[in-house]
């Protein structure tokens, strides 16, 4: 019979108190203390192995992982984010539970920080006698959880169990997951209206979370592009491209030609997501 050695949480922040009492009195952000990883032992019960397969049967086969429906996750200074991570799991005697948790770092026992589940068990759905796909969801608060250095590529673990209760299989880095920094970008072009072939200043800025500050800051020596859009055309063309300054500041000067619609657009790194800035159109007489 499975024991689960955990309670179900809401937040890290709880998170911490349900997996390490230590924790508890940890303070949010820089200065909190890594939760002690939970393991198959203490999710799947006491015959499980540290190593994550201890009954004889056969284990589970994991076919598919989704987190987050395939996109990253993108949080920005305050508010929190829960996430889906779906798992897909057959056995002969079907699937009975599933498993997850994030983590950042080379180990989950050395891991910089980590993330449990809000649920106590999983929500599984049978496709058939012998598969279902188990969902649990993961709530991330950016003022506990994050700070800049865990921005980036991050592992999940993931789990399931045998309906018969029989086996498990648990993988360490199951799947992957980025955790970004949200963006911001903003646009203006002056003067407007201008005329025909005279100078059109564009500026913007280029910002980002701080997840050590709890404030967006500006994102220096980044390659923006300058885009446009004539008035009625179908999309945009890069007619430049800029790199941010202090403060991610972006400033460049165009000849102005027709009347049309003006915004930089950012690729996105591997810590930060792409974006467009909203447009700004110019009136050009």
């Amino acid at each position: 019979m499975r024991i689960r050695a955990t309670v179900a949480v809401v937040s890290g922040a709880l998170a911490l108190s349900a997996l390490t009492g230590a924790a508890a009195q940890a303070a949010p952000g820089p200065d909190r203390e890594r939760p002690a990883p939970p393991t198959a032992q203490s999710v799947f019960g006491g015959k499980a192995t540290v190593k994550g397969q201890g009954f004889k049967a056969a284990a589970p086969k994991i076919s598919k992982v989704t987190v987050n429906g395939g996109k990253d996750i993108v949080l920005g200074t305050t508010k929190l984010k829960t996430v889906t991570v779906s798992i897909t799991a057959s056995h002969a005697s079907g699937i009975g539970d599933a498993y997850t948790y994030l983590w950042h770092g080379s180990t989950p026992e050395t891991a910089d920080w980590l993330i449990v589940p809000n649920e106590e068990y999983a929500s599984c759905k049978a496709s058939s006698a012998t598969t279902s796909t188990c969902k649990l969801t993961v709530t991330i608060d950016p003022q506990w959880d994050l700070v800049n250095d865990l921005a980036g590529s991050w592992n999940v673990v993931t789990a399931a169990q045998a309906a018969d209760e029989s086996d498990f299989v648990w993988n360490d880095k199951g799947a992957k997951t980025r955790v970004q920094r949200a963006s911001r970008l903003d646009v203006n072009a002056t003067p407007e209206p201008v005329k025909k072939g005279k100078t059109l200043t564009v500026k913007g800025t280029l910002s980002r979370a701080n997840w050590d500050t709890w404030k967006y800051a500006g994102y220096t020596k980044q390659s923006v592009k300058l885009q446009f859009k004539k008035k009625g055309a179908a999309s945009y063309s890069t007619v430049k491209t800029v790199k941010s300054g202090t403060k991610g500041a972006l400033k460049t000067t165009v000849k102005a030609a027709s009347d049309g619609y003006w915004r930089w657009s950012f690729a996105g790194t591997s810590t930060t997501p792409a974006i467009n800035s909203k447009a700004d159109f110019v009136d050009v007489k």
